[in-house]
């Protein structure tokens, strides 16, 4: 690797490593969230689907088994953060919803985040939050292209 390889490698691991350890450590702080991390982003990912969030939907958007979506699912339902309901259309088909303190813990991610940006675009200026913004549009649409790919090859 050459030399801005190597220092981009490691500040992306360390940006990454970073804002989940803040991110555990807002969880762990908080005195009303018994959650983990992952169930955080699966909460995130029943908000973000709205009325019709399945488990099979989860599966695909947490990039996950079938069988370990469900184990989640049934973890946050005994910890009272979603409820699960028949489809009354298809039997077949479990909805899920997030209940008061699963939407609770959803805001409560949201604007930890909202306050992390905050923080680092006021510590940039102008010229530099539109460099940011352009780097991480790119970076964001590498990811995006690179799982399509493994997607398709799968």
């Amino acid at each position: 690797m050459t030399q801005l390889e190597t220092e981009l490698n490691d500040l992306l691991t360390l940006a990454f490593r970073s804002v989940r350890e803040i991110e555990e450590d807002m969880l762990k702080n908080s005195h009303v969230l018994n959650i983990s991390i992952s169930e955080i982003h699966f909460l995130q990912a029943v908000y973000d689907s709205g009325d019709n969030c399945t488990i099979s939907a989860l599966s695909a958007n947490q990039r996950v088994s079938l069988p370990s979506a469900t184990a989640a699912v049934n973890k946050l339902a005994k910890k009272g953060y979603v409820e699960k309901k028949k489809c009354p259309s298809d039997l077949r088909v479990v909805n899920v919803h997030l209940t008061r303190l699963g939407h609770k813990a959803v805001m409560a991610h949201r604007y930890f985040h909202t306050r992390m940006v905050k923080a680092v675009s006021g510590a940039l200026n102008t010229e530099e939050q539109e460099a940011m913004l352009k780097g991480v549009q790119k970076l964001n649409q590498f990811f995006a292209d690179k799982l399509h790919r493994e997607d398709k090859e799968k």
